[in-house]
């Protein structure tokens, strides 16, 4: 049984003028220990992924159809205390900013210790050890000097560090990392990355990393989800949609990348922009900005055709590729 599996996942957000749909027909499954990307430009319903599964969405945005399951619990169903029992206990989540996450005016100490509390019966002293042994296992200088610290008197790698540590605490087996790297510069965003890949492979924790930067997604997952407008259109194995992508969409992001133009040149882009919820377009959502569109394209959604180990959703690939293969996608492969 997969640690997660969701299911058919669709929510909307209620408005005046009806009914706007932010995800559509969204499924995948994550094992135990597996890493997991999520790519896509932003609008993509990338987050809305994410705070769906910890049942985060805030309204007027609700879950109107599928399942989330979570060791086999649907977690859509559950009540709000429930829920809070697997926040932050069996499912983490690392947001983009850390100084969102972190309270400016107490401690890091005063805010792992309270974490701990929240979840295990336990003492301050107890709490304590495990915060600082947390803060060493993600590579903080002098654990024991920053757990006395405030958040505006660290760096912001640190803070991120900080971050992290704080959703350890409790052995999770899952994490989801939304955008962990956006506010920090280049050199501290490989050294989370590397402390990610470090965590997940020394603890058998599984991650979703939420991203829009495929260079990460190529260094840290085994599979990913590219979504756009709120439908997943290719999963598969991470090297093989890097080395072979085949929806044009994941074919526009991966020429997009710098190392994809001559040095000096015009960067490629992909035309147009992502639509809007109030103005997704008929049939294949793409299709206004596809170099490859056909009449079927503005009509007809594509379904998902099996491909080797990848899932695509494209009228063009189908044509392109012919017969589908019955080989699984969720396999993941000896690291």
């Amino acid at each position: 049984m997969p640690l997660l599996e969701v299911k058919n996942l669709e929510v909307k957000f209620a408005m005046r003028r009806g009914d706007l749909t932010a995800l559509r027909d969204v499924s995948f499954s994550i094992d135990k220990g597996e890493r997991l990307g999520i790519v896509g430009e932003s609008g993509a319903g990338k987050s809305v992924t994410a705070y769906s599964i910890l049942n985060l969405i805030s309204k007027p945005g609700y879950i109107s159809g599928g399942q989330i399951l979570f060791q086999g619990k649907d977690l859509s169903k559950l009540s709000p205390e429930e829920m809070r029992a697997i926040r932050g206990d069996g499912i983490s989540m690392i947001f983009q900013d850390p100084m969102m996450t972190l309270n400016p005016v107490l401690t890091i100490g005063t805010q792992m210790v309270e974490v701990l509390h929240a979840h295990r019966e336990m003492s301050d002293q107890q709490a304590r050890a495990i915060a600082i042994e947390k803060l060493v296992q993600v590579h903080i200088p002098s654990a024991a000097t920053r757990f006395e610290q405030y958040p505006h008197e660290l760096s912001g790698g640190m803070r991120q560090r900080i971050v992290i540590a704080t959703a350890l605490l409790t052995d999770p087996l899952l994490i989801i990392a939304d955008e962990p790297t956006t506010a920090l510069d280049v050199t501290i965003q490989a050294e989370i990355i590397e402390l990610l890949l470090e965590l997940c492979e020394s603890s058998d924790v599984g991650l979703i990393l939420i991203t829009h930067d495929l260079g990460v997604v190529s260094q840290v997952t085994q599979r990913v989800l590219v979504m756009y407008a709120g439908r997943i259109v290719e999963e598969g194995l991470t090297h093989g949609i890097i080395r072979n992508p085949r929806h044009p969409y994941t074919q526009g992001l991966i020429g997009a990348l710098p190392q994809q133009t001559v040095p000096g040149g015009r960067l490629n882009q992909i035309r147009g922009v992502m639509p809007s919820l109030a103005n997704t377009p008929s049939g294949c959502a793409f299709h206004p900005r596809c170099p490859h569109v056909t009449d079927i394209c503005e009509s007809v959604v594509p379904e998902y055709s099996i491909f080797d180990r990848s899932r695509v959703a494209c009228h063009w690939v189908k044509d392109q590729l012919g017969d589908v293969s019955e080989q699984k996608i969720n396999e993941t492969p000896a690291p």
